[in-house]
């Protein structure tokens, strides 16, 4: 499997192999379709490489259906690759905000998100997994439920080999300076542009 050629050679001291075995932390942002997908693709690679993978949707309904999780679920269960741990919180479409601070049902809604991130970090201590997907974590940043500080601090803190990639639309600009690899999701077109509306095995 080719492994591409890096632009430069940093002076850090670590051999070819350390340095390619660094835990990476991974942002998918952008208004474009496709960061959350990107990033369960990339757990399906973790998957078969036997990692034990740790999923926190944030902001999405716990009720929302996504196909990813019974895609991943099932796999995580054959015992024939890594482990799977589904975790849900939050409610209704991420890119909206539900009401403003103050209002009962969002205050409801940082308190999910904050009792996750507090989950994350108990895990990243423990070294749980070797993958976690923050699904949608950019958005309690950016409307400040989290701080931003913390979970860069956190980030660049964390034992071992973890790899932790986290999706969202308006990732705040110091977790994209301390992320390893950061993927902007542009949009040229769009069905729901046109009036489509989302669609069973597209959307989920």
């Amino acid at each position: 499997m080719p492994q591409g050629q890096p632009v430069s050679v940093p002076d850090d001291g670590l051999t070819t192999r350390q340095r390619r075995n660094r835990p990476l932390l991974f942002v998918h942002t952008g208004v474009g379709k496709g960061k959350s997908t990107a990033a369960f693709g990339l757990a399906l690679r973790a998957w078969n490489q036997g990692w034990p993978i740790g999923v926190f949707q944030f902001v999405k309904s716990a009720k929302w259906k996504v196909g990813e999780e019974n895609a991943l679920r099932v796999l995580g269960a054959s015992g024939e690759g890594g482990t799977v741990a589904w975790h849900k919180m939050g409610e209704g479409w991420s890119w909206v905000q539900r009401g403003v601070r103050g209002d009962s049902g969002n205050e409801e809604n940082e308190e999910k998100a904050r009792e996750g991130w507090e989950q994350v970090k108990r895990d990243l201590a423990a070294q749980t997994y070797k993958l976690y997907v923050l699904d949608e974590f950019a958005y309690p940043m950016h409307w400040g439920w989290i701080d931003t500080d913390e979970v860069v601090e956190v980030m660049r803190n964390r034992p071992g080999a973890q790899h932790v990639v986290i999706t969202g639309r308006n990732a705040p600009a110091k977790l994209i300076e301390a992320a390893d690899l950061v993927t902007d999701m542009s949009k040229v077109k769009h069905p729901m542009d046109a009036g489509q509306k989302g669609q069973r095995g597209i959307e989920w």
